[in-house]
């Protein structure tokens, strides 16, 4: 693709609503956007919608690969193909639970990756060991551990790109968060039994995030908030949401998105190799776990992640959540890109801003994935 693009006849999504007209780039950023200014080489849109590339922050894997069975620059790269092709453009590869020696090649691997210029790589994410037991959900407990000064001196280790923990705060202090937060790691809250004052005073040591909120962590309840209650009453840590009709029900989301503001919601997947690949059957943990009615689970029936890529939840949001298009891609993009931190050059479809560019049609199905105004290849099956 030539240096210069623009985008023809296009609906152009933005915060402040959708835009009729062109949008054109030069040399990866975004130079335009509305009427006129046809330059470079021309893509028409034909009506269609054009959004900000996705930013998904837990994809524990894609097209067949599993992150923890595959810590490799190329097992990185097969897992953004494939989340590319539902629009995804930016993502964190995800570790569930495993050993100190797993993630240190994992967080090695991403550093390679990112400076090998990996399509999308913006990090990692590190999702336990230092969760409850309580909370486990399909993650190994015998994995678990505390925090010590080794496991955060390897937590701390990242040279480029972002470092995401989930951990659960009851297991750690306070200081042990405002340690790592410190040293440039986002912490968030996940498969946690804490109680509402320690999820509070988490966030007061500097945590900003919670993993797929509702699920694996304490509920809210009428004399014991939990988790889900701190959570919701917090107005600027940011909320990831898993909308597959499954982890979470429409209401308790359409409930969740009334308590606090939108742009502190994210959109994602805790997507497993099966999205992207024709086989929905893959081994973790040593057990069988298979996709039934569009969830992956277990041989006792506990959830195993998701099949869900970005663009369903997208379309899943407007639809079954009743939420504007211009919201949907908040939550799919501009969130994202803030909590990481990289809000500046992501996350939005705005003059100077990265051109990675989502193009869905009028029903929401995908039609091009763009990451610096190229298109990949890839096309989603």
């Amino acid at each position: 693709m030539t240096s210069s693009v623009t985008f023809l006849n296009a609906q152009i999504v933005t915060p402040g609503g959708i835009v009729r007209g062109n949008l054109s780039c030069e040399c990866e950023t975004i130079t335009h956007i509305g009427d006129g200014n046809e330059s470079g080489q021309h893509i028409d849109v034909d009506g269609g919608y054009l959004l900000p590339g996705f930013i998904d922050t837990q994809v524990n894997g894609g097209g067949g690969v599993l992150f923890n069975d595959d810590t490799s620059i190329a097992g990185i790269a097969a897992i953004g193909a494939a989340h590319r092709a539902y629009g995804t453009t930016g993502f964190l590869p995800t570790l569930i639970s495993d050993e100190l020696s797993v993630i240190d090649a994992a967080m090695r691997a991403t550093e390679a990756a990112i400076l090998a210029s990996v399509p999308g790589v913006l990090g990692i994410h590190i999702e336990g060991p230092f969760i409850s037991k309580q909370r486990k959900g399909i993650h190994n407990p015998d994995m678990f551990r505390t925090l010590d000064a080794d496991s955060k001196a390897l937590l701390k280790s990242l040279k480029a790109g972002r470092t995401l923990v989930t951990l659960a705060p009851e297991n750690c202090t306070p200081e042990d968060i405002t340690e790592l937060v410190d040293a440039g790691v986002i912490i968030a809250a996940g498969h946690t039994n804490a109680t509402y004052e320690t999820t509070v005073n988490a966030l007061k040591a500097g945590m900003t995030g919670f993993t797929h909120l509702f699920n694996a962590m304490s509920p809210l309840t009428h004399r014991a908030p939990g988790v889900v209650g701190a959570a919701l009453e917090d107005q600027t840590s940011y909320c990831g949401l898993i909308a597959d009709g499954h982890h979470v029900d429409w209401a308790a989301l359409r409930i969740a998105l009334r308590a606090r503001p939108i742009d502190r919601f994210m959109l994602v997947t805790d997507a497993m190799p099966t999205v992207g690949s024709a086989t929905k059957t893959f081994v973790l943990n040593g057990q069988t776990i298979v996709v039934r009615d569009g969830v992956c689970v277990g041989p006792d029936g506990t959830l195993a992640g998701s099949d869900l890529d970005m663009t369903t939840a997208v379309r899943n949001t407007v639809r079954h959540v009743g939420r504007t298009l211009p919201e949907a891609a908040i939550m799919a993009a501009t969130a994202p890109a803030h909590f990481l931190g990289l809000g500046a050059s992501r996350g939005t479809l705005a003059i100077g801003q990265r051109a990675d560019i989502v193009w869905l049609d009028a029903d929401l199905q995908i039609k091009g994935t763009f990451i610096g105004a190229t298109q990949s290849e890839t096309v989603a099956a």
